[in-house]
């Protein structure tokens, strides 16, 4: 999924963020992309959202992409590992958890998220792809693209994502909301944390 190839972050986070400035919405693309390459426009079920988050734009960066500390900021996300060494870069592995509730399509479970990233320049975007497979639940393939917009007060960042695969897709809403639940979850989480290390 997921940072997430990812795939969204837990279906138990929650939280939702106001609405963006009409300017913000006026400089919103169709579709987000990290060098040329978007989400699965055939996806059944997809998200986008975003939020103003006021930090330095390597700030913002250095948060999101310390995979191995996601866990010290997301509760969601119990464990995350780099399969690589080195910068985050092309072709760069990861494995992350978090846990699921039940949902009447599947059982209460842990995914095990293993992303791939596609795509990536250095304080702009990311795109990631990749499995989440839990007990009784499986999404196929999630791609993840994130954008990172400096502005006058910060950094607007920017997240789209979907998700394929024949489970989830047997209730397109119910999958739908949960995906939308854990974009929405990351990036209050994201915000808190880059404005909270901008004070230090």
């Amino acid at each position: 999924m997921n940072a997430r190839a990812l795939l969204a972050i837990p279906l138990i986070a929650a939280g939702f963020l106001g609405a963006v400035t009409p300017a913000q919405a006026a400089t919103k693309p169709t579709s987000l992309t990290c060098q040329g390459q978007g989400v699965d426009p055939a996806a059944k079920i997809r998200y986008r959202t975003e939020t103003l988050i006021k930090a330095p734009l390597h700030t913002v960066w250095n948060v999101q992409t310390d995979i191995e500390r996601w866990p010290t900021w997301q509760p969601p996300v119990t464990s995350a590992k780099r399969l690589d060494h080195g910068p985050l870069r092309k072709n760069s592995q990861f494995r992350w958890t978090t846990p699921v509730p039940e949902t009447p399509v599947s059982p209460p479970t842990t995914l095990v998220i293993t992303s791939t990233v596609e795509q990536i320049q250095h304080g702009k975007c990311i795109r990631w792809t990749g499995p989440a497979i839990g007990d009784g639940l499986r999404i196929d393939r999630g791609v993840h693209v994130w954008n990172f917009v400096k502005v006058k007060d910060g950094v607007l960042v920017r997240t789209e994502e979907t998700h394929t695969g024949k489970q989830i897709e047997s209730d397109v809403p119910l999958a739908t909301k949960f995906l939308g639940m854990g974009l929405e979850g990351w990036l209050k989480d994201l915000k808190t944390a880059a404005e909270a290390r901008n004070c230090d």
